[in-house]
């Protein structure tokens, strides 16, 4: 596959989910960005917006396996990954799959489960595979979670620990829609939901391709410093308890790759890595607790580090 394929399939997927999706490019864009990076995404918004019918379109338009977990407080870690149970015909033990073995899988209010059901989860992003009873089991190709949150202040809800936000590559709000976007919403789904006649423009084979070709996206000796000097500015920050990570840093990187393939380029700048940043490092970065109080915003401070913190000769072809 070449660049310039990359980034025609990117906008025919665009195009596709936003049949569905009004008016939320970039929350359709940072979602696809997300996929070929190789990443999850963490969709935190009020009820009601559309997190979970993107993540149903999205799936549909790659034409890939979908499932749907509801987060409950009751909700069993087996229930995700699934549990080995007594086969009576074969007489011996099975294991059986739980909904996470499918290409896309919503996490729909992950934060309503309890803390031991969410961490079901960081194998199966992490590592690409579920481990029960001593044995490792494969999860399919592409593995794309999208999981959905409320916000914190929202009843009935356990914040995400900090290892399991590390593993989510950007954290997405769709946000409401202007008048004019929630007007055609309203007028397109008079007669039926437009999901129900949406087809899919790609497979899960030329999404594996994809997510090489942006692996391949040339990246600047230079630019490795930029990004590095962006994680040393947050790990030294006085106001920040927790800093950006290394895995934190390589997921910025290879988002900025697959943001640069999106614009028709083999190469990645300062300014991929500048559009990505925020959704990319705010849920990693957590700020001392007299710095919440006095109303301290983390997306502020990232966008005051891309302003600071000195970019030097970052864009280049050469590898």
């Amino acid at each position: 596959m070449q660049i310039e394929q990359y980034a025609e399939v990117v906008q025919r997927l665009t195009l596709n989910i936003e049949q569905v999706i009004v008016g939320k490019r970039g929350v359709v864009e940072g979602c696809l960005i997300g996929l070929l990076a190789g990443g999850h995404i963490l969709l935190e918004d009020v009820p009601g917006v559309g997190k979970t019918m993107l993540a149903k379109t999205l799936a549909r338009s790659l034409g890939a396996s979908y499932k749907r977990i509801q987060f409950t407080p009751d909700l069993l870690p087996s229930d995700v990954t699934g549990t080995v149970v007594f086969d009576q015909t074969g007489g011996d033990f099975k294991f059986r799959e739980g909904p996470v073995f499918s290409h896309v899988v919503l996490a729909d209010e992950i934060n309503r489960a309890s803390p031991k059901t969410q961490s079901a989860l960081l194998e199966c992003m992490e590592e690409g595979q579920v481990t029960a009873d001593l044995k490792t089991h494969h999860l399919p190709e592409p593995f794309f979670v999208i999981a959905t949150q409320n916000p914190t202040e929202y009843e009935g809800v356990y914040p995400l620990p900090e290892s399991q936000l590390d593993r989510f590559a950007m954290r997405l709000s769709i946000g409401y829609p202007d008048l004019a976007a929630e007007k055609a919403l309203m007028q397109q789904q008079r007669l039926q939901h437009p999901i129900e006649t949406l087809q899919s423009v790609t497979d899960v084979g030329e999404i594996q391709a994809m997510q090489a070709v942006a692996r391949s996206v040339s990246v600047h000796d230079n630019l490795y410093d930029y990004v590095l000097r962006l994680a040393q500015a947050t790990r030294t920050h006085r106001q920040l308890m927790l800093g950006l990570s290394p895995r934190g840093s390589l997921t910025l990187v290879r988002a900025s790759q697959a943001l640069a393939g999106a614009r028709g380029r083999d190469y990645a700048t300062p300014d991929d890595v500048k559009t990505v940043a925020v959704p990319v490092l705010s849920h990693r970065l957590i700020a001392h607790p007299e710095a919440r109080v006095s109303g301290f915003s983390v997306e502020h401070l990232v966008g005051e580090l891309l302003q600071t913190v000195p970019v030097e000769n970052a864009a280049s072809k050469a590898a």
